[in-house]
């Protein structure tokens, strides 16, 4: 919900930074161009302070898994490739490791067409989820294959100036670490350092309601598991509490996050096909459907209601346009890259 009152320190700060932001994905476009059942909560939660979110300018570009459509997906040679591009925000996924690690990935396993284990790393199989690795184990597998070339066919390993060659399982930490890096690289333009400087996340807690072996850490559905307490303690260690939104198709992340913070933005993601429910505005700011199920309707009651929308994962450029003529705040894509472009053709 919209909240009311004066702007706090940390609202204002995360204003003037989308307001950079913005500023900077125009200056930088305009050169370049002359998945399991979601759960929902019921319960009425109070009302969340934290300020509804100001999309920044005409359109918060978000790199899906960095940007999946040109580099190897949640790397961090993907996410230096996307903040070369210029987007808003960065978009990745979280699993939660048997030592307890926040690790940046997708999937539940580690599956053999994206990944090779290298090293003296002994193979545990390819049913072993990531909640059964500790963080060394993980260090031993290179990620830089491409599951899906006909999907993907522009999606390439070549190293990076700062991350290089480095397509390793990287941790949450490792990667606000990493941007922080690239903000003060003389390897990038000023351009460029100051988008990462202001540059958004959006973390995706990757529970499944009915696999909660994916995770793993007890979690009961109503406060924080370990896993969510060891996603906020590492915002909070990185001081990036105006910087961050968590989104999750498992609602019950998001409800039992907002239980213990009132202030960090929560996005509730939808499945194809599942409506919008006024009842994710009690505790989330944005709503992120599957794009290829937003309505003008659907659209205008999730604004009414004071939420952004943002949509995943859209990737064809006549859907960016369409839905930018819609009225989306936002679009999470694999391709960054075009949709930059589109919106510099809109200038």
């Amino acid at each position: 919900m919209r909240a009311t009152g004066g702007v706090s320190p940390p609202v204002a700060s995360r204003r003037l930074l989308l307001t950079v932001a913005s500023l900077l994905l125009l200056v930088t476009s305009c050169s370049e161009a002359s998945e399991s059942t979601t759960t929902s909560t019921t319960s009425q939660l109070p009302q969340t302070t934290a300020e509804q979110p100001t999309p920044p300018g005409p359109l918060d570009v978000q790199g899906h898994r960095g940007a999946r459509g040109l580099q190897p997906e949640n790397t961090l040679p993907a996410f230096e490739t996307a903040l070369d591009i210029g987007v808003t925000t960065l978009e990745l996924d979280l699993h939660f490791t048997a030592d307890g690690q926040v690790v940046i990935w997708h999937d539940p396993i580690v599956p053999p067409e994206k990944c090779e284990l290298e090293g003296a790393g002994t193979d545990p199989g390819d049913d072993a989820t990531i909640a059964s690795f500790n963080r060394d184990e993980l260090r031993a597998y290179r990620c830089a294959r491409n599951p899906d070339p006909g999907r993907f066919p522009d999606q390439s390993a070549e190293p990076t100036a700062i991350a290089g060659d480095d397509y390793s399982i990287a941790t949450l930490d490792e990667l606000f670490e990493f941007v922080a890096t690239y903000s003060e690289s003389d390897q990038k333009t000023a351009e460029q350092r100051a988008t990462a400087d202001a540059v958004l996340f959006n973390i995706e807690t990757k529970r499944i309601p009915d696999r909660p072996d994916t995770i793993n850490d007890g979690f009961d559905g109503i406060t924080p598991g370990p896993f969510e307490t060891a996603i906020l303690d590492a915002i909070a260690a990185a001081d990036l509490g105006d910087r961050v939104t968590i989104q999750s198709f498992d609602h019950r992340s998001l409800t039992a996050i907002r239980s213990v913070d009132d202030s960090i933005q929560l996005a509730a993601l939808t499945r194809r096909n599942e409506p919008f429910e006024t009842d994710f505005a009690t505790f989330a700011q944005i709503w992120s459907p599957d794009y290829r199920s937003l309505s003008a309707s659907s659209l205008n009651e999730a604004q009414a209601a004071g939420m952004l929308v943002i949509p995943w994962t859209v990737n064809e450029t006549s859907d960016m346009n369409r839905l930018i003529e819609l009225g989306v705040d936002g679009l999470i894509t694999d391709r960054p890259d075009l949709l930059v472009q589109e919106i510099a053709g809109r200038q």
